[in-house]
């Protein structure tokens, strides 16, 4: 299993700034949550903040450095603590509860962006990601963006007050000894970003292994047929243990990182103490700080370092999050080939005429130039047949009218109007297509056919399914069109799923039906009775059929044979094979098949 696919070599790099402006927008909207948010955490720092100024007074009391040490002062310092402690309590609930449901809601709507996003995005995209890393960008990664999003700004505000506050308090004491102990910082802040690049690359490489291993196990998984067919359990074990073991190494190398890291904040932690252990010592023994000083210093060092380890122990959440982030840029950035043109209008289709004007394409990925100076023009009504051997276009041609892809040079008309300035939705809803690989969604009967127009009554849905010919199967289960067909129809035979996918089509009601060799897959019993549902499908609208089986289109208006200079021959099924050309010679050697 290779680490890195064709189409995640040469992607942009973000830098973290990038990423976090990127992100702001999506906190910006729960901004009244995050300044709620903000103001809690501050108060859970009261405790931390007070209770070394407690126990400084304390101290100095008992040692007769300041005013006596009494049960009444006792108790109104034990009355404070507890008070803040209450205090500290309710901010912690309001932060775990409300803090963690703004991340969910950013999460939210960072998955709807990036789902909408991805249905925009043309087949190429399609083609050159796996399935699995797509969905673990939309999921498992913006997973980690809710705790980022609520963690991130909370712990780094935190840590600043107690910071900020403890250098102001401690330097009222030994501005020198603060400063001794407050240059350790810098050195430990250099070293933790450091680190830290290492710890994203080895997060974002662990994420991608992810998504390959979700892509083995989907590919595995959708396929147990086969695999038990060939008796391919062993190399699919393989296959995934490669990946596995992959996800291991990567994920060894994140905790090696993630060692260093910690190891060396420890060490930062023991030079702090060291300080305040030597450089307090002598301050006390000249007489330049009180033991009640000295207790302080230690008492805010240790909250400075708990602060500090409590980032270190973000700092993984934090490297998952800011991954999650730019996994989801990384979709966002992806640009959409196809989409309306400003101004585009609505497609009014009267006649359903079809026209190829000069037609060039290419696709966009390998730049294989499939169509060149191609011209077409297609009556209303006109039942038209595309044959030719496989690699000449059959299939592009029909992908183009729906604007599945962009062609690259000259215009394709419906009703003279060209297909570029009409709104994608206007086209695609007058368009109803029928493939051979027929795809069926998880669910019922009525969800499938239901697709092609949703709110469509049970009325209209049963005439669909008539006009389909799918009655006679459909009337045999207990719970009629409510009978659930498994992932992707997996309970229905070849000929059902074809025939419930036309019934979707009739429910559309089409002006324009395109036919991508529907039967080709198909046993001679089954293909009789889809093509039958095909003609009636057809009846009333602008056809074009393609077929690898040319007894299925022997009836059409007219013939075109698509070769690799386009058009070679065109015609009715008897002229053609009158001419003895190019459809003579297919038909005599398909039909032996």
């Amino acid at each position: 299993m290779s680490n890195i696919s064709q189409a995640d070599k040469g992607k942009q790099t973000y830098s973290a700034g990038a990423l976090l402006k990127r992100f702001f927008p999506y906190i910006k909207k729960y901004g009244h949550l995050m300044a709620f948010d903000l103001f809690f955490a501050s108060l859970t720092t009261l405790c931390d903040i007070a209770l070394p100024m407690i126990m400084r007074r304390v101290t100095n009391s008992a040692l007769g450095m300041a005013a006596p040490l009494t049960v009444t002062v006792i108790i109104k310092m034990a009355i404070l603590y507890v008070a803040l402690r209450l205090i500290d309590a309710g901010a912690n609930f309001y932060m775990q509860s409300q803090g963690h449901i703004m991340g969910v809601y950013i999460e939210t709507d960072m998955r709807r962006d990036a789902f909408d996003h991805l249905q925009r995005l043309s087949g190429t995209y399609y083609s050159n990601h796996k399935i699995g890393q797509i969905m673990g960008r939309i999921t498992n990664d913006l997973f980690d963006v809710t705790e980022f999003a609520h963690h991130c700004p909370e712990e780094f505000f935190i840590a600043s007050i107690k910071i900020v506050v403890s250098f102001v308090i401690l330097s009222r004491s030994s501005i020198l000894l603060t400063l001794l102990i407050f240059a350790c910082l810098p050195f430990m802040f250099v070293v933790s970003s450091k680190v830290n690049h290492w710890l994203r690359s080895t997060q974002k490489a662990q994420r991608y292994q992810v998504g390959e291993l979700n892509a083995a196990i989907e590919d595995s998984l959708l396929g147990e047929r086969v695999v038990k067919a060939f008796t391919a359990e062993d190399e699919e074990k393989r296959k995934f243990e490669e990946g596995n073991i992959e996800y291991q190494r990567i994920k060894k190398g994140f905790y090696y990182a993630m060692a260093t890291f910690g190891t060396t904040t420890r060490l930062f932690d023991g030079l702090m103490y060291t300080v305040v252990i030597v450089a307090g010592g002598l301050f006390l023994i000249n007489g330049i700080i009180g033991a009640g000083d000295l207790v302080a210093y230690v008492l805010y060092v240790t909250t400075l370092i708990q602060t500090i380890r409590r980032i270190v122990e973000f700092t993984e959440q934090f490297q998952r999050g800011m991954t999650g982030i730019e996994r989801f840029v990384e979709i966002m950035d992806t640009p959409v080939d196809i989409k309306d043109a400003p101004g585009a209008g609505e497609l009014k289709v009267t006649d359903g005429s079809i026209e190829f004007e000069n037609v060039y394409f290419e696709y966009p990925d390998d730049h294989n130039k499939v169509l060149k100076n191609f011209n077409l023009k297609v009556k209303p009504g006109e039942n038209l047949a595309i044959v030719g051997s496989s690699g000449g276009g059959k299939t592009t041609v029909c992908n183009l009218i729906p604007r599945f892809y962009d062609i690259t040079d000259g215009k394709i008309l419906i009703d003279g109007q060209d297909i570029k300035g009409v709104t994608l939705k206007s086209l695609r809803g007058s368009i109803g297509m029928v493939q051979q690989d027929v795809y069926l969604f998880s669910g019922t009967i009525r969800d499938n056919i239901a697709y092609g127009r949703p709110g469509a009554t049970d009325e209209e849905i049963m005439e669909a399914i008539k006009l389909a010919g799918a009655d006679e199967f459909i009337e045999k289960y207990e719970t009629g069109i409510d009978t659930y067909i498994g992932e992707r129809g997996v309970k229905l035979s070849g000929g059902q799923k074809q025939r419930i996918s036309i019934a979707r089509v009739f429910l559309k009601n089409p002006k324009i039906l395109i036919l991508d060799e529907a039967t080709s897959a198909l046993d001679n019993e089954s293909e009789l009775v889809v093509t039958q549902s095909l003609k009636k499908l057809a009846m009333g609208r602008t056809t074009i059929t393609i077929a690898h089986r040319l007894t299925t289109i022997k009836d059409a208006d007219r013939i075109i044979v698509l070769g690799k200079e386009g058009i070679e021959e065109e015609g009715s099924h008897d002229a053609l094979l009158e001419k003895e050309g190019a459809y003579y010679k297919l038909w005599n050697r398909l039909t032996l098949l």
